[in-house]
Order: C-alpha cells, then structure tokens, then sequence
C-alpha cells in the first residue's frame, strides 16, 4: 500500500464540526485531515527532571489510486491514531525510536503504552490487591522514553483508529491488510520527523508479535527498511503452537509447564521451588508426554497408568479427570477445573488471578478474571489521560479491545499453518545485525512460554545468529508488568535493550 499523510500540529478534527452538503461536482464525502495535538511536558528520569513533546491524534493514509492505467490522485483510506513521544534537548537524527502496539487481534496499544513504556502508567494494584475504581495515574521513572523515542500505533478499527468515511473496514481487518497499513504508518512518520537515520526498534505483545516479525520483513522488502531489533512479549509467531485440536497434539505438551506454573501459584506443590516444577515439566513434555500421545491405542495400560500419574502431580488436576479427557487437556478447561473443588476460577491472560462463576459443573469458565480485573483501570486510564492530560478530545468510543475486526483474515494461510517465524528468520538472515529480545510469563495461559521456546528453537537460522535472541523469564502473566517486581526487571531490560548495553538482570 503506498500512502501519503497530510499532517499538521493542531486541527479540529472533522467530526466536530456538521458538514456542508457536497456539491455536484465535489467529493462524495468531506477530505479528511489529520488532528494531532502538540503538548509538552516533564518528567524526573535517573534524579534529572527531563523534558519531553507529546503528539496524539489521526494521521489519514492515503493510497495511490490509478484508473484505466491513468494516476488519479491519492484517496483516503484509514486514519489512524498514534501518540508520539520524543525527548526534548537531544539530538533526533541518532536517537533510538522504538514503533510499539499490542495485539488481539482488535486490541489497541493502550497496555504497552500506560502499563509499560510510556511515561506515564496506570495505578491499578496485582492479583488479590486490586484497587478499587476510579484507578489513577502516575509518572512511569522507568519509561523507556528515556532511551528511545517511542510512537504507539493503535491499528484500524482499535483506540480511535478506524477507516475513512467511504471505505470498509475489513480490508484492514487481516493479516495483509494490518501489516500494510502499519507499516505505512510507520514509514510516514520515520519520513516526515527526519528518522530514517535513527536506530529503529518494534515492541509488540501477543498478536503484536506476530505483526512485529511480519513487519520487520515487510519494511525490508517494502522500503528497505532494516532494524535494529524486535521486543516480543507474550510471544506468539506460529499459532499452531497455541491450537487445541482432536488432529494434532503439538500444543498439549507445550501448555503443561505453564499448567504447572499456575499449579505453583495457587499452592498446589506444596513447598517445592518452581523452578524444580518448571524443570520437570519441561523434561516430561519433551520426552515422555508427546511420545505417549502419539502411541495412541497402543499405549500399555501401565504406561498410561504412569503418565496419568506424573501430569496430576504436574497439573494439580485429578488423575481420573486426566484420563476422562484421554490425557489432553485444552487450556481454558484447566482454567475452569484447576479449582474447582474451590468453586473459584483463574485467569487465562494471568494464572495468578482468581475469578467466581455462576456454575462449577460447567466445562469452560464464562469470563477470564485477570482480563476483569484488568481491562477497567486501563480503560479509565487512558480515556482520561488521552484527553485531560495530552489535549486530544474525541467523541468516539476508545476501542481497547474490539471484536469489530471479526472475523480475522489468514487468506494468505489457506490450507498451511499460520506462522510467522519463516518471515522472522529471512529478516534475521537479511540483517545480521538484527537482535531480538523475547519476554515469557511463566502463568500466561494465552501464550505459553514454552511454545515461544519451541518456535524460537526452530527457527531456519544459522547457529551464529542465535546470540542475537534474547529470552527473559518472568514470574507473572501475558501482561506481566501488572505484577510490580517484574515491571521493574522488564523495563531494566528492555532499557538496556535498546541502548545495546548488558541487562544488569543478565
């Protein structure tokens, strides 16, 4: 997709105002135009107080439109909303900008932007301590801004971002289509701020990872365009990894140390070190577990015997239930079973997270606790802070995390799996100078941290190339900056990341 972007520091946005009828030889429908908004503010980073400029609004991508082999002209397409953030007093041309966004698909950026790496975060409390609402904000001391510029990208139909009036939404709402689109958000506002010079990261999370590995070859194969690394947290590059199905049982094996993990958590290992769980159930879902399922039928009654024993001891589950599910557990099932005994339920995106439901018979819980608990301070935070702090008024709802963009595009995948890490791997190959950095949470159960480490362990690199993957352990969930100690280890690393300096968590 090749777009331009008319921007500008302040205008009204054009649903603020009524417009006229269109004339008969007008536009069927009113030119949009950007509405950034400029503020400037100051934070205390490292004992010094820094000052920093802020740009949040819609910048509109337009597509090159040619009729009958004739060019006529450049058409709106999307206008899409990002906040920009760049330190004051440096100089721009080398500093680092890190292009961040979350996943979903449908989520906007707001969890990396005020959990993570924006300067400010949202107050909300961790798993049993939560804060009551209205939540609150606060300055971010560990923000990365105090190493990389930093520009959050909510894709089209996500926060305010949504396609322009006249065209449909859905072609953003895919595979293609969402990688188009943000990486010509990005090129635009690498082009018009002067960074093409700059060292140049992607931070995604969840399906953001997915996206981040897909672009990072896109802007190689698109625009020339290399990086100098990926941060990936709750990594997800092959979904195949993730998929619970009756014809394939790859994904079983690489949820038990999680299973495990959550297990941990909530007691039910008694006094036994984490570590000593995660190392076992690394072993058995390497070795014996995937060798058992794929015996099938003519796995001996004491073999199965054997097995069903070392996965309750694992899982915390009963050994008759294991057997009943014929040894495969899919994940939202342990979820809803792992406690049940206790009529409570824990979180999908965090383990350590506890939830009620209204039925303990049922298989599979009605909601996942840790999004509750989640999603209403991040909401309230955001919407305050995009308007009250940074200036930017909008009428529209802040789509934290739509189901609009379903159903989700893979036509590109027909009849193959849905996978990423080739395109990673051609990027690596490409730039030899390209690091990545992966972050896992040990009680993610919607990315589990295991499938990151078989899909990192195969990808199609030299072994030279292999230095260059960082992975990092946290003791949390999808989100784990929710959980205070890890927040501060992850913002360390990913400080240290992006300056190319050694983790002092190394």
């Amino acid at each position: 997709m090749a777009a331009e972007v008319q921007m500008s520091e302040v205008h009204d946005h054009p649903e603020s105002h009524p417009q006229p009828a269109p004339e008969a030889d007008t536009p069927p429908h009113p030119e949009p135009a950007d509405d950034l908004v400029t503020t400037r503010h100051t934070l205390r980073i490292g004992g010094a107080e820094r000052a920093y400029t802020t740009t949040a609004g819609r910048i509109v991508v337009r597509q090159e439109v040619h009729k009958d082999d004739v060019f006529n002209g450049h058409r709106a397409k999307a206008e899409v909303f990002l906040t920009s953030y760049t330190l004051d007093g440096v100089e721009p041309g080398q500093r680092p900008v890190t292009f961040a966004f979350n996943g979903g698909p449908g989520s906007a950026s707001v969890w990396l932007h005020i959990g993570l790496l924006g300067p400010r975060r949202v107050v909300m409390g961790d798993a049993g301590a939560l804060l009551p609402p209205p939540y609150g904000v606060t300055d971010n001391a560990e923000t990365l801004l105090a190493h990389s510029d930093l520009v959050f990208i909510d894709p089209v139909s996500t926060g305010y971002s949504r396609a322009a009036q006249g065209e449909k939404p859905k072609d953003y709402h895919g595979y293609t289509g969402d990688i188009e689109s943000v990486g010509e958000v990005i090129r635009l506002w690498t082009s018009r701020n002067n960074r093409w010079l700059s060292p140049k990261y992607l931070c995604g999370e969840s399906y953001g990872t997915l996206r981040a590995a897909a672009l990072c070859r896109h802007l190689q194969e698109r625009f020339g365009m290399n990086l100098n690394g990926l941060m990936l947290i709750s990594s997800v590059l092959d979904l195949g990894t993730l998929e619970f199905s009756p014809d394939q049982d790859v994904s079983y094996p690489l949820y038990l140390p999680t299973y495990a993990a959550i297990a941990h958590y909530h007691g039910l290992h008694g006094e036994r070190p984490l570590a000593d769980v995660l190392a076992e159930a690394e072993r058995f879902a390497g070795r014996e577990y995937p060798w058992a399922l794929a015996r099938g039928s003519r796995l001996a009654p004491q073999e199965r015997a054997e097995v069903l024993t070392t996965l309750a001891r694992l899982t915390g589950l009963d050994a008759g239930y294991l057997d009943r599910v014929n040894l495969r557990v899919e994940h939202v099932r342990f979820f809803t079973e792992l406690l049940r005994s206790r009529q409570r339920t824990v979180g999908r995106l965090d383990g350590r997270f506890l939830g009620w439901d209204a039925d303990y018979g049922q298989e599979r819980f009605t909601a996942d606790p840790s999004y509750d608990a989640i999603v209403g301070p991040y909401t309230a935070a955001i919407n305050h802070y995009l308007r009250a702090e940074l200036g930017y008024a909008n009428d529209l709802p802040y789509e934290v995390l739509t189901n609009r963009v379903e159903p989700w595009s893979y036509k590109e995948f027909e009849g193959k799996p849905v996978t990423v890490a080739d395109k990673l791997a051609a990027a690596m190959r490409a730039n030899p100078h390209l690091r990545v950095y992966v972050a896992c949470g040990y009680h993610d159960g919607a990315t589990a941290y295991h499938a990151t480490e078989h899909t990192i362990s195969h990808l199609a690199i030299p072994d030279q190339l292999r230095a260059n993957i960082e992975l990092r352990y946290f003791e949390a969930g999808h989100m784990m900056y929710v959980h205070e100690p890890s927040r501060l280890a992850l913002s360390r690393q990913l400080a240290a990341f992006v300056s190319g300096a050694a983790s002092e968590d190394s």
